[in-house]
């Protein structure tokens, strides 16, 4: 057998083989020793289709050992269904006979004991001069590549198939804002489809005065900024119309950890804005009818006895007196409607806050206190009307905040069937002017107390309230600016009602 220009003994690449004086020995020792530790199989064939050489790598992946291999025939080293489907023999044989080498190929190969290996293979011709002496076979074990392949496959299938189905607009751009993915609630919610979008600047997509925006937003978080605005801009569609979008935004980080991109999330807004303006709709209408029960059973009572007294007024009976009563009652029920709709219209259509004047609080609640105190002794009641400090200067109507204190005293009172003791007090509270109503009576029950500013809601009797007067209130401090609240309430043991007005200059 002719050496090789670099001598490979008849035995295992591990094997340093019989060496050679001088520098041949050292080249030969170092040339087994590269190939036996390189992480390929390695095979070396002679012209008869015996094995060489093997190196380590084959013999630990084909669980073969260097003596069971090395002399053997290509056939007896490799299983017959590996060599039928590759035809790797009818191969190797034409590399010797033509001299060019085999272009790589796949094969996957079993060994006894040991899962199922996947090999990238080719066969290079070594040749002395222009004879091929071996053909050596080369085989990369791709076991792990292809399965972390199929995994990546497999995951950027997962992922494309989550983006095309969601129902949100999930867009990414490059570092310019420069768009690179549109899926399809995107094309149907814009109406532009991806191959159109695809390189436009995202910004541009927006409308007018809103695309300065959303570019500031890109650039922020590619400059690594934090984006605190994650709300609604909206977008321009294929038709013209703008769609409310409400985004969000997250930076995409190559390998250096720098940002390379953004991906936008936008949710379409029109189904919830339509959602919306339904259920505001459907919430007038329940207050409309709340209102239209109100005033129904509010009237009923002042028109049913006006109706009995003019049915007798139709007779003809000679009693003056009787005929006075029945006029009476009359006029009775006419001017209890009055008042009826007269509440409810200060209720829906408060004075204008232009009637405004300088008051000083602490002298309108005085006032107010002054005209409830006999009705107090009469239901001894104990009012009691504490000021931190003589003057409060405020912006307001005289009258309707003295609505608001004299519904809150009486509201108080009604709390107080037996008696009982009701404070009211004034103070500053920082830019604010506070009132506050306590009573020692019933309190208000939990379940009532998201209710109590309602249009028409008592826990009065029948025919006792109208249920408009802490309605009113809300109404009136409202217009001026202020709030009003339940304080504290405890069942069985009283509540407290504040009422803040903002604080003016002077009065």
């Amino acid at each position: 057998m002719k050496k090789l220009a670099l001598p490979v003994e008849p035995s295992s690449f591990d094997s340093p083989g019989a060496g050679t004086s001088g520098g041949e020995g050292w080249y030969e020792k170092l040339y087994h020793m590269l190939l036996g530790n390189i992480p390929f199989s390695l095979l070396l064939i002679d012209p008869s289709l015996r094995v060489v050489s093997a190196n380590r790598n084959f013999l630990e992946k084909a669980k073969r050992s260097a003596a069971n291999t090395i002399g053997k025939r290509f056939r007896e080293v490799f299983p017959d269904a590996i060599l039928e489907f590759t035809r790797l023999e009818a191969k190797i044989r034409g590399v010797f006979e033509s001299g060019t080498g085999l272009p790589g190929a796949t094969m996957s190969y079993r060994a006894p004991g040991v899962p199922i290996r996947s090999y990238f293979y080719t066969v290079i011709p070594i040749k002395t001069g222009r004879t091929v002496e071996h053909a050596m076979v080369v085989m990369d074990d791709i076991t792990e590549k292809l399965q972390l392949s199929a995994k990546v496959r497999m995951a950027e299938r997962h992922l494309a198939s989550v983006v095309e189905s969601a129902n949100d607009l999930v867009i990414s751009t490059d570092a310019v804002g420069c768009i690179t993915s549109w899926n399809s609630a995107a094309e149907r919610i814009s109406g532009y489809p991806s191959s159109v979008v695809r390189g436009q600047l995202l910004s541009g997509l927006c409308e007018m005065n809103r695309s300065k925006d959303m570019a500031a937003i890109i650039d922020q978080m590619v400059a690594g900024g934090v984006v605190e605005f994650f709300g609604e801009i909206n977008l321009l569609s294929a038709a013209g119309a703008l769609i409310p979008v409400d985004w969000s935004f997250s930076p995409i980080r190559d390998d250096s950890g720098q940002v390379s991109g953004i991906v936008a999330v936008g949710r379409d807004l029109v189904e919830r804005r339509a959602l919306e303006r339904h259920l505001y709709q459907s919430e007038k209408l329940a207050a409309l009818g709340v209102m239209a029960g109100g005033i129904a059973h509010e009237l009923r009572n002042p028109l049913s006895v006006s109706y009995s007294a003019a049915q007798f007024l139709l007779d003809p009976i000679d009693d003056p007196a009787f005929q006075k009563e029945c006029v009476g009652k009359i006029l009775q029920g006419i001017e209890r409607s009055s008042v009826i709709i007269e509440n409810l219209l200060r209720y829906a259509r408060p004075p204008s806050s232009n009637q405004a004047e300088s008051l000083n609080l602490v002298t309108v609640v005085h006032e107010t206190i002054s005209v409830l105190t006999p009705q107090a002794k009469i239901q001894k009641i104990n009012l009691i009307e504490h000021h931190t400090e003589p003057v409060l200067p405020i912006s307001g109507n005289a009258n309707l905040l003295q609505q608001v204190i004299m519904n809150l005293v009486l509201n108080a009172y009604q709390a107080l069937p037996g008696g009982g003791d009701v404070s009211v007090f004034t103070r500053r509270e920082g830019a604010d002017a506070a009132i506050y109503v306590r009573d020692t009576g019933c309190g208000i029950a939990s379940a009532h107390m998201s209710q109590i500013f309602d249009p028409f809601f008592t826990t009065r009797p029948v025919g006792q309230g109208t249920g408009l007067g802490l309605s009113i209130c809300h109404t009136i401090v409202k217009q001026h600016g202020g709030v009003i609240a339940v304080e504290s309430s405890v069942q069985g043991q009283g509540s407290t009602l504040a009422v803040r007005l903002p604080l003016t200059v002077s009065v």
